[in-house]
């Protein structure tokens, strides 16, 4: 039998409507959900059943609407006994939840927090990001290499071996995409995003949350956490802490944590939470993984 690995997703895989049928179908998922509207003092119940989408697309919003979804979801699963957590960025939260490192009360606190820190930061700090489509990593690093000259712009997100996101100032992300799409990229496609997350420009997002981080008890994990930022397992406290402070700025390294987990005997991932985007993700860099979703009530009946 190889290893179980639950995965959570991050900023992109919200919807009008999601988490609704988890809240009429089962008495942990309303209590979760209502004690969330009670902990951060706004009607996160509303924005997720019913949108609007523009509200819900809001980063202050999305990110705690995101990482609710997905707790909820774990705290109704009993017949899945994880190895490891990991989650896509804002997923990181999750994950953590899942893995005893932090209270659900303190992570949706700190989730709201870095959402709306994130947003600021993105308003004092215009950028932008952009996803790159058939390139090697290798050759994105060197395109955004030479288009340094221009302004900010980094990776930010290498999602699988052939499709990356880059972020920073917009002309630095715009002279990227122009060098991206003469060196052969099959896609080059600018984000609706609030922000150039992931770089250099929410340096200032990054030490708001440093201060929220440090008001907030952590634990040693029960199971390690593969973190973004190194894309290896980790279950102590302190290096957690320090690892989401970094993550903010530093580039999530997912193919990498992906190959180190098959590399570690992982074969069966499961995403918990909104949307596919990670299990799609998983596919491309290892096809021979077994890979499952529970996102809505009717995912639940084989788990529960």
């Amino acid at each position: 039998m190889g290893k179980i690995a639950l995965l959570f997703p991050g900023q992109g895989s919200q919807y009008v409507g999601m988490a609704k049928d988890l809240y009429e179908n089962y008495n942990t998922a309303k209590e979760l959900i209502d004690k969330a509207n009670d902990l951060l003092g706004v009607d996160l119940k509303k924005i997720m059943f019913e949108g609007p989408e523009e509200l819900l697309k809001q980063t202050e919003f999305t990110q705690p609407a995101i990482f609710l979804h997905s707790v909820v979801l774990y705290s109704l699963i009993n017949k899945i006994k994880p190895d490891a957590t990991a989650g896509h960025s804002l997923g990181e939260y999750s994950a953590l939840v899942a893995n005893g490192t932090l209270k659900f009360e303190d992570a949706i606190k700190l989730v709201r927090y870095r959402g709306q820190a994130m947003q600021k930061a993105g308003e004092e700090n215009p950028g932008t990001m952009a996803a790159i489509v058939g390139l090697s990593i290798e050759d994105c690093q060197k395109v955004v290499e030479q288009a340094k000259d221009a302004g900010i712009v980094q990776c930010a997100n290498f999602n699988s071996q052939i499709q990356t996101v880059i972020s920073g100032s917009v002309v630095g992300v715009r002279k990227a995409m122009e060098i991206a799409k003469s060196s052969g990229a099959k896609i080059v496609k600018e984000l609706p995003v609030s922000g150039a997350f992931h770089s250099p420009l929410m340096q200032s997002a990054k030490e708001i949350l440093l201060e929220k981080l440090n008001q907030v008890e952590f634990s040693d994990a029960k199971i390690p956490v593969y973190a973004n930022v190194t894309a290896k397992p980790v279950t102590d406290k302190n290096e957690i802490k320090e690892l989401l402070y970094q993550q903010v700025t530093a580039p999530v390294l997912w193919v990498d944590t992906i190959i180190n987990m098959i590399k570690d005997g992982f074969t069966d991932f499961y995403e918990i939470g909104p949307g596919k985007v990670l299990t799609g993700l998983v596919k491309k860099i290892e096809p021979a993984a077994n890979c499952y979703n529970i996102d809505k009530a009717v995912d639940l009946v084989n788990f529960i």
